[in-house]
């Protein structure tokens, strides 16, 4: 059965052995991890809006990326936009710098190479959830509180392309740690703790319960979100 790695950009990653991978999917910048473990090119590769966007963490996660390609690069946006005329205008400066064209701009800055290059808006990432969590009504509230983290996402998009049987997931523990930095944000926030997680956990324990062919190497995964191990 092909299975993909998806890979978090976690501290120490507990990686599966090289036979039973065919293909990775990275999310944001765990390209690092991917070439410092020597692993092959990412078959495709989610990374967040946010990161163009002026903060602390993304200018980290454009460092990580220098020099680094994948295949298929998905941008994936801001899914949580302002709907009040005041608050757009006030968040125009991030809007543009997050928006395709400087994304792109700044990841080829980072010298960040890609064959394909996917961008959706917003409905069609909350669309992929609800499709994949079969419509599930406790979860799309929630998604509409609290977006999913680009890890998860990465892992439906890597489950929407009908290319894999097997889902492995490596490098996540749903706190804000990255392999290639101190995530500034730690220290902003006073907690380790992600803001995605209660969204994740929720997600990803319906997402086994329907598909029943995600697993993980990560024992923090398997005891908070039920994910049988591989």
């Amino acid at each position: 059965m092909p299975t993909l790695l998806v890979l978090g950009s976690k501290p120490d990653p507990v990686l599966p052995p090289a036979a039973e991978i065919d293909a990775i999917a990275c999310a944001n910048a765990s390209g690092y991890s991917a070439d410092r473990h020597d692993l092959p090119v990412p078959a495709l590769t989610a990374i967040s809006a946010v990161v163009t966007s002026g903060i602390g963490s993304g200018e980290q996660s454009l460092k990580a990326l220098h020099g680094l390609r994948t295949e298929a690069l998905y941008m994936v946006p801001q899914l949580d936009k302002p709907k009040k005329l005041r608050k757009k205008i006030k968040t125009l400066p991030i809007a543009i710098k997050t928006s395709p064209v400087f994304f792109r701009f700044r990841l080829r800055q980072a010298n960040y190479r890609w064959s394909t290059f996917i961008s959706r808006d917003p409905a069609y990432y909350l669309q992929l959830i609800g499709t994949l969590c079969r419509q599930d009504p406790r979860i799309m509230a929630l998604v509409a509180e609290k977006k999913p983290s680009t890890g998860v996402i990465t892992l439906m998009i890597g489950m929407s392309l009908g290319r894999y049987d097997r889902f492995i997931m490596s490098g996540f523990n749903f706190e804000l740690t990255h392999a290639y930095a101190d995530n500034p944000e730690i220290r902003q926030r006073g907690t380790t703790l992600s803001r995605h997680t209660p969204t994740d956990l929720q997600v990803l324990r319906r997402l086994v319960d329907i598909h029943g062919n995600i697993f993980t190497t990560e024992t923090v995964v398997n005891e908070q979100a039920g994910i049988p191990f591989l």
